[in-house]
């Protein structure tokens, strides 16, 4: 099997309660810790990865982005996708190429940019152009912001997401549905689903798993976790 396919196969016939966890590395030394403890398979973060370089999120230069997600797929031995954001513009062959080139085998979409939803047609055909050019050689998850941008309705989610499905999307990932609203997602959309978790606090990922979320990423929520723990360190050292 493919990097690419080993991935896809973690996303199916997971029992309830059992989702695939996938711990957000932001350089190559926390990957390969995480790779270490036993994962099968990581998904960088792009507002971890941001961090570690300097960058508020979402003004990582593309160049920058790629080398940091290229020098996390060489330090580890397990399937990695990445986080990039809305595809920094630009076209799909260009995208797509770029993401192989790091060796990823899958890959993180967001349908809205500088905080504002993208339509919803306009965006399935861009993912259609990046699934056609990508074959079955990534792992597409669509991110779903409608509760991020303020749209509360779920149903507006579901609509995004089967569009989503339908384009060729392999997975989705409604960020920031509310808990309560996870069993109505998992019934209207015909796919996988990735949720996010926080890191020590909400539902634990086996709960998330129950409710409904075949996969759980926890964004930039490592990160900044280790980040409080260095900071600690240093505030000890300065006393």
């Amino acid at each position: 099997m493919t990097g690419a396919e080993r991935f896809r196969a973690l996303h199916h016939d997971r029992a309830p309660g059992d989702p695939l966890v996938l711990p957000g590395p932001w350089d190559a030394a926390s990957a390969r810790v995480f790779a270490a403890a036993g994962f099968p398979a990581l998904a960088t973060p792009s507002a971890g990865v941001a961090a570690s370089l300097g960058y508020e999120d979402g003004a990582t230069p593309a160049d920058e982005m790629f080398a940091a997600v290229a020098r996390i797929v060489r330090a580890v031995d397990v399937p990695v996708s990445a986080d990039v954001e809305d595809g920094y513009g630009l076209p799909p062959e260009e995208l797509v190429g770029r993401l192989l080139e790091t060796g990823v085998v899958g890959c993180n979409l967001e349908d809205s940019t500088d905080g504002v939803l993208r339509d919803r047609k306009e965006h399935a055909e861009w993912l259609s152009e990046v699934r056609a050019a990508a074959g079955d050689r990534l792992f597409v998850n669509a991110r779903v912001d409608t509760f991020l941008r303020g749209v509360d309705d779920p149903e507006a989610a579901v609509e995004r997401a089967v569009a989503y499905v339908a384009a060729g999307a392999d997975c989705v990932y409604p960020i920031g549905a509310p808990v309560g609203v996870l069993p109505l997602l998992r019934a209207g959309i015909p796919g996988p689903v990735n949720v996010h978790a926080l890191p020590g606090e909400g539902p634990s990922p086996a709960e998330l798993g129950g409710l409904g979320a075949t996969r759980v990423t926890f964004g930039q929520g490592l990160q900044q976790r280790a980040e409080r723990a260095v900071r600690e360190i240093a505030r000890g050292l300065a006393e």
